[in-house]
């Protein structure tokens, strides 16, 4: 009989009993729901279930419309020691009751884990990492003093590798050393004698194994037991194998054939010594792959100065509070994000936006968590801390890009799931060909072939092929202000076949400004101008924000206008004085029935010359026609021209006029265009360039711009754009400047081709030397790998990976950021048609 279990879940969404009602009808269609009862009043519903999954249960939750709150939680994970542990985690937590999805990274040492609230928690989960044979660890936050996980790992390693180094040198002497110094053998015979020689390397090799190799038995052997061997199995065996061997051999040669009385104490000594260093060259490595996490942690300050009893004083940064005020001396750290409240001076923000150029503040403007005051003192007010500062949800973002998994390591981990058992077997099949058809003395034949197959096929760098590269290259983009918010954009990005453009915003500065006015002869252009700036300042819309600050540049007060409302996103129309007024496109026009030829050559001039006109009419009669220019963004032209030279198609999407769209589009060298498009439009424009060129990738700022973000195979957002944009979004460009497009795609190509690059080397490392190992060669050239070969290419294979990965810390941008916005320009005198 199955066993039966009650789980608590937190349910969003539920507004009326009604709700809750249909809340349980779907917990009740989930196949292995036996009971549910959903509680209106705290949100909560209580299931018991037998055989459940908790993907089916949020499932249905989802598909009612009252998705089951859930939590995300970062572990580190100690005692991981090669990528088939890494898989032993991530398979134990993700069938653990209550998790959605798990992801183990075995570079970093972390695991990443989606769960269902009330299912499970933190402590359940550690317990699950426990059973499956590792510890687990919540990493401590806010501020708090812990010890460096990767620092701790690395000074454990050292200490083992330099012990385990002393103990081999004496070894590996002792018995080679005769073999490349002839007269050294007849000194050790002479003196010591040979027996006594191999007494003393048992001594030292016991000593090696029980200390310092005591962590591969510790970890292989229960492993083993477990039927889920490890790298650390591996070892364990071949070393146990040599060392039993020559144990053998030295106190009761009798036991063995006659010629295979030899000990071979110096394979398993140096055998553990070599792969502790490697251990140890890992670790360094892997430390140096979490450089850039660890550079913008310690962007943040641990002290401020904050204003207590009108003073200020230094305090600790957990203690700064939502509306405290700041001071800010010459060349400190910002400690939280804020709004300057007094003085003025240049701040740096390069470490967190890549631009390189300080940026002035004075009263009002907001500063950033991590960047650097230049020479002048600020007062400033704290209103993100803690998590919600920018720097923290950089942090967040990158952490979580650099434990996601890519589809190209989906291969890497299936190989891993099966090597160790396959290597195993092939020991075993490589000891008994040896043993039947090997030349005497057989059996030492068996035992080096045996062993160095063990020890040559480690899994390690296919392990670390892709999350170190990922590690790297998300935390190069990081410091470009490239931030990959889900890792698999990184590989997704790649890919893409085309990148579309929201015009507004995104190619252009988003600040339009009036440039041309033309009105009937009928009508007075201050009067026309007042009024249509009357109705557009109580919109948000770009547009009318440059109507009302022409009007103010004119000194024009705007009368009170009345029933202003939006029309299908095509304009605006209110009451002015008595009059009704109309504001907004041709097509508008049209559907209202108001003719507006009068006007037509203007609006296809303004067309023509990237400008959008916008038309008038009051009373039903047309009025005037607007150009309003939208100065295209410095720089736009050299990143699309770059996205072009690396073969991508580039396309815009806007909901200008036609003729606007195409005129902007020949400036900036853009084939393919998507024009007038509404903003509920913008996702299906996106879905048209997907079908007629493949992959896509689209990049916007605005609210109305976060359904074709999601709808995109990759969504960029402009990082000074809206937090609904930037939610919506796979990757952000934190300084805003479309440079960021190239040097994402730049990354992306760069950080793939150097996971194929890992790939390739750890897949052939092991298809060439297994069969050497096992000493296809020896017929043909009489040549066998020795063990501690094997030991030394085993360790060298993963520090190759890591060293290629680390690479890309090199990594230049192809494109810096462009120069400043230039200032605004007037708008000139209005014209009258003629």
């Amino acid at each position: 009989m199955s066993e039966t279990f009650q789980t608590t879940l937190s349910i969003e969404g539920l507004n009326c009993a009604g709700c809750a009602a249909r809340a349980e009808r779907a917990l009740l269609s989930v196949p292995g729901v036996n009971a549910a009862a959903v509680n209106f009043a705290t949100r909560t519903a209580s299931v018991k279930h037998d055989g459940a999954t908790p993907q089916a249960i949020a499932g249905a939750l989802s598909a009612a419309g009252y998705p089951a709150r859930h939590s995300d939680e970062i572990l580190e994970i100690r005692g991981m020691t090669c990528a088939g542990c890494a898989g032993r985690v991530e398979r134990a937590l993700a069938a653990a009751p209550g998790v959605l999805e798990a992801s183990v990274n075995f570079a970093s040492g972390t695991a990443h884990v989606r769960y269902l609230d009330g299912m499970t928690d933190p402590v359940a989960l550690q317990r699950v990492v426990a059973s499956a044979g590792y510890s687990a660890k919540t990493p401590v936050r806010d501020g708090a003093e812990d010890a460096d996980p990767e620092t701790s790992e690395l000074t454990q390693t050292r200490r083992a590798a330099l012990a385990g180094l002393a103990l081999a040198l004496p070894v590996f002497l002792l018995e080679m050393g005769g073999h490349l110094f002839p007269p050294f053998h007849h000194w050790i015979g002479r003196t010591i004698g040979h027996e006594a020689s191999w007494v003393f390397q048992f001594l030292l090799t016991t000593v090696a194994l029980i200390g310092p190799g005591a962590v591969f038995f510790r970890r292989g052997i229960p492993a083993l037991l477990r039927l889920a061997p490890d790298m650390n199995s591996l070892v364990a065996l071949g070393t146990a194998a040599a060392w039993t061997y020559s144990t053998v051999a030295l106190f009761a040669p009798s036991l063995l054939p006659q010629g295979a009385q030899a000990v071979y104490f110096e394979a398993a000594a140096v055998i553990v010594a070599l792969v502790l260093v490697g251990r140890w060259l890992e670790a360094r490595a892997r430390g140096r792959t979490g450089a850039a996490i660890r550079r913008l942690i310690g962007l943040q300050p641990k002290t401020a100065r904050v204003r207590r009893s009108g003073e200020f004083v230094e305090v600790p940064l957990a203690d700064i509070g939502v509306n405290d005020i700041l001071q800010l001396r010459p060349g400190e750290r910002i400690a939280v994000d804020g709004s300057v409240t007094g003085g003025q001076s240049f701040v740096d923000e390069s470490m967190i936006t890549g631009e390189p150029d300080p940026v002035r503040k004075a009263i009002g403007d907001w500063v950033v968590a991590g960047t650097i005051n230049g020479s002048g003192v600020l007062t400033y007010r704290a209103e993100r801390i803690g998590r919600d500062t920018t720097l923290a949800q950089i942090i967040a973002m990158v952490q979580e890009a650099q434990g996601a998994k890519l589809p190209i390591q989906a291969l890497a981990d299936r190989v891993v799931r099966v090597f160790v058992p396959i290597v195993m077997a092939l020991a075993v099949l490589t000891i008994a060909v040896w043993l039947a058809f090997g030349p005497e003395p057989v059996l030492s034949h068996a035992l080096v072939a045996g062993v160095s197959v063990l020890i040559i096929a480690c899994p390690c760098a296919m392990g670390l092929a892709t999350p170190t590269s990922i590690m790297v290259g998300t935390g190069r983009a990081a410091e470009m202000g490239v931030l990959f918010r889900k890792g698999d954009a990184l590989q997704a990005l790649g890919e893409i076949k085309v990148i579309a453009f929201d015009k507004t915003g995104t190619l252009t500065l988003g600040r339009p400004e009036l440039t041309d006015m033309v009105v009937t002869p009928d009508q007075d252009d201050a009067s026309v101008l007042a009024q249509i700036a009357g109705i557009e300042a109580q919109s948000e819309h770009p547009i009318a924000r440059a109507v009302v600050q022409a009007a103010a540049r004119r000194g024009l007060v705007p009368p009170e206008a009345d029933a202003v409302e939006a029309v299908n996103g095509l304009g605006l129309r209110g009451r002015v004085d008595g009059r009704d007024i109309l504001i907004g496109s041709a097509q508008l026009m049209r559907q209202c029935g108001i003719p507006s030829d009068v006007f037509e050559r203007h609006y296809r001039m303004f067309q023509d010359q990237a400008k959008t006109p916008v038309l008038v009419a009051i009373d039903g009669r047309i009025a005037a026609v607007l150009g309003v220019a939208d100065p295209i963004k410095p720089g736009a032209a050299a990143a699309l021209s770059a996205l072009r030279a690396e073969g991508i198609e580039v396309a815009m999407i806007t909901g200008d006029a036609w003729g606007t769209a195409r005129a902007v589009a020949r400036q900036l060298g853009i084939s393919l265009i998507e024009a007038e498009v509404l903003p509920g439009e913008k996702r299906d424009a996106v879905r048209r360039l997907r079908d007629a060129h493949g992959e896509i990738a689209f990049v916007g700022d605005g609210i109305n711009d976060a359904p074709a973000l999601a709808e995109a195979d990759v969504g960029l957002a402009i990082g000074n754009g809206t937090d609904v944009a930037i939610e919506s979004a796979d990757v952000v460009l934190v300084s805003g400047d479309l440079a960021g497009a190239v040097n994402a795609l730049h990354m992306s190509r760069a950080t793939l081709r150097n996971i194929r690059q890992n790939l390739f080397w750890a897949f052939s490392y092991n298809a060439l030397l297994i069969p050497v190992a096992a000493g296809v060669l020896y017929p043909a050239l009489g040549v066998m790998l020795s063990p501690i070969l094997a030991a030394a290419a085993m360790a060298l294979s993963s520090v190759f990976v890591l060293t290629n990965a680390l690479r890309l810390r090199g990594f230049k941008p192809l494109l810096r950021d462009s120069a400043p916005d230039s200032p605004s320009t007037p708008m000139p005198s209005p014209v009258v048609a003629e």
